[in-house]
């Protein structure tokens, strides 16, 4: 018996969809946005009316009733054109819309859902700290509760998070030290800080490598008040949800880097037929036929890494060790691809005006963020049994 891991009729339609939607919308105008380092809100407006911020959502909050299988595939189209809308909308679903949706209770997602699955609001997740980097078991940004008020008081600062300061952003959860536990260890809770609450301060824009049409900014809470009914599920579990989020997470990324890595494919096939050199297209040199054959292979295993870890969540399966494999994976060979594809295009590939340069400088954080490279190989060698 063989497995099958073709799409469903629906999931090819929907791949069909956003493959347009990413050539005919988003590749004509990305560019100007990326010189800018300008957030494109008509396309991400455009997104939200297709429905792409609500994928892997229940209907009865505004969701399409999709799973992680659909989402992976829109990153994925979206990614062969463009990073900085692909990583707009993983984190808007990924860290901003799913938390809620896994560990909220009805009257927050009832309040939450419904606008940030049609793209009116963005959410964003405030994790990272300046000082902890991916030991997230190290936030200091600590919460009080006030008995007088009944209200969560945050202090502290967080660091590189998406979709925090743009002009549709509604909210960003926040991990916080809300007390200790019997054996000294910090209890962490998740707290949702509704934009523009009073002490909640968005910095400017950082100044970045890549990613320069996406926003990413550094939080600061001085004695910011939310009411006690902010808490996202239960007191303590905070660094518990921030792990299922990020293995969930993990292929979303995974797709993403997949499509950068598709899409240095589709644009060094492209050049290759077109330029010519001693009075032949260069495609027709064996030198060149094999680094974008090489690509291709890559992209490809790619694809099935993260489709089969897609595949275990939806089925309910474990997944942890397949979504770090295909995190780890797609990461490396995306800045690998990109690399090659910059050398299959010489000099023009260090020119900004061909996709190719902004997949160069798109590809690094992807062996970065949402647990770098390095932590991929400890939870995978954990989930083998050798490490402690």
């Amino acid at each position: 018996m063989s497995l099958d891991h073709r799409l469903s009729p629906e999931l090819e339609e929907l791949r069909r969809t956003v493959e347009e939607f990413a050539h005919d919308v988003v590749a004509p105008k990305i560019g100007d946005f990326y010189e800018r380092h300008e957030f494109p809100y008509e396309i991400v407006r455009e997104m939200g009316r297709m429905g792409l911020f609500g994928l892997p959502f229940p209907e009865e909050y505004g969701g399409m009733g999709g799973d992680y299988l659909a989402l992976g595939i829109a990153l994925e189209e979206l990614a062969r054109v463009d990073s900085s809308v692909a990583i707009t909308l993983e984190a808007g679903v990924s860290l901003g819309a799913m938390p809620i949706h896994l560990f909220g209770t009805e009257a927050q997602k009832r309040e939450w859902l419904p606008r940030l699955c049609s793209g009116e609001i963005l959410g964003a997740f405030g994790l990272t700290e300046p000082d902890g980097g991916s030991d997230a078991g190290a936030t200091r940004t600590t919460a009080r509760l006030d008995p007088d008020t009944d209200e969560w008081v945050i202090n502290g600062s967080k660091c590189f998070i998406t979709n925090s300061g743009t002009d549709i952003t509604g909210l960003v959860t926040v991990t916080a030290v809300t007390g200790r536990k019997p054996d000294g260890k910090p209890e962490i809770s998740s707290i949702i800080v509704p934009s523009g609450t009073p002490g909640f301060t968005v910095a400017a824009p950082y100044s970045k490598v890549g990613w320069n049409a996406s926003d990413t900014r550094e939080l600061s809470f001085s004695d910011v008040r939310v009411p006690a009914a902010n808490l996202l599920g239960e007191r303590g579990r905070g660094y518990a949800q921030f792990l299922r989020i990020l293995d969930e997470g993990r292929i979303a990324i995974a797709a993403l880097a997949t499509g950068l890595a598709q899409g240095c494919v589709d644009e060094s096939v492209k050049y290759a037929k077109e330029r010519h050199a001693f009075g032949r297209p260069i495609g027709a040199n064996q030198a060149i036929q094999f680094k974008i054959a090489d690509m291709e292979m890559k992209a490809h295993t790619a694809r099935v890494t993260w489709r089969d870890a897609a595949s275990r969540l939806v089925s309910g399966e474990p997944f942890k060790k397949e979504a770090a494999l295909a995190k780890l994976y797609s990461s490396t060979i995306a800045v690998d691809n990109a690399r090659d594809a910059t050398q299959v295009h010489g000099g023009y590939g260090f020119m900004n005006e061909y996709p190719v340069a902004r997949m160069w400088r798109d590809s690094k954080i992807l062996e970065i963020g949402e647990g770098t490279s390095e932590v991929q190989r400890m939870l995978i060698a954990r989930e083998l049994g050798l490490a402690g």
